[in-house]
């Protein structure tokens, strides 16, 4: 990872879209930074697709396509894409299943959720589970005491070996039946309502992330960000992002805004 210092101007012009997760990336501490949202505003007002990508549920994903400055929003490890079109007054979602898949996977995964809770003491179903509908999410760090990652990643090879695809975020593990990873809806959103194709047009995204689940997105998009906080998992990540901020989450953001701004003016 060179210092993001070390990213090329001429590449920086070129960046059509900034896909970037949430958790710990453009939020600080739990929070998302005002810096962290203006430069969001500041790169779509610059003409840049803005596309946050995240482990986090449908109903704050609802929230993020109808109120952030964004474009659209991937949510639940790319179980589906929200975007809210603003001259039509209407939400368009996109899922990787249909509601009978959906619910037949869910009841799957609470048989094994409700045992992953018995053999991990400390942990706890996210608290914002009730507002998930493909995932299941156990807290291992954000509303519980935190527990060594060790222990995150024990959960994840507990569901892998009934047959569920699990991710260790910074702050969960989630976990879901399907092939579908953030990549994946990525790359299906860009090339559906952008136009973009990532396979011969990779320079012209950027991806921002910190954590294990963003592993994917880095090895799919070669002009990855990662924010200073990444260095602490980057032994967990089989892919790494080409560049790193200075400073964490939010802030780190910011710090990659500031130039990408600078280069495209």
């Amino acid at each position: 990872m060179k210092p993001i210092s070390e990213f090329p101007s001429t590449a920086l012009r070129g960046v059509r879209a900034v896909l970037s997760d949430i958790d710990d990336t453009l939020t600080l501490h739990g929070r998302l930074p005002g810096g962290a949202y203006q430069a969001l505003q500041d790169l779509r007002r610059a003409g840049v697709i803005i596309i946050p990508v995240t482990g986090r549920p449908a109903g704050w994903c609802d929230l993020i396509a109808r109120q952030w400055p964004a474009d659209a929003v991937v949510g639940e490890n790319g179980a589906f894409y929200f975007a809210y079109d603003d001259k039509a007054k209407r939400m368009d979602r996109v899922y990787t299943q249909d509601k009978a898949t959906r619910e037949a996977n869910s009841k799957k995964l609470w048989r094994i959720a409700d045992r992953v809770l018995a053999d991990f003491p400390g942990t706890a179903i996210a608290s914002d589970q009730a507002y998930r509908e493909i995932d299941v999410a156990i807290d291992f760090c954000e509303d519980v005491p935190p527990l060594p990652l060790q222990t995150a990643q024990a959960i994840a090879d507990a569901f892998h070996k009934e047959g569920a695809t699990a991710k260790v975020s910074s702050i969960h593990v989630n976990a879901w039946f399907g092939a579908h990873d953030k990549l994946s809806m990525a790359r299906k959103l860009l090339q559906e309502r952008f136009g973009l194709d990532v396979e011969t047009q990779k320079s012209a995204v950027v991806y921002c992330g910190d954590s294990p689940n963003d592993s994917p997105m880095f090895a799919g998009f070669p002009l990855g960000v990662g924010v200073a906080n990444v260095k602490a998992l980057a032994h967990l990540m089989p892919s790494l992002p080409a560049y790193v901020t200075e400073q964490d989450g939010g802030d780190g953001f910011v710090e990659f805004a500031k130039l990408l701004l600078a280069a495209k003016a």
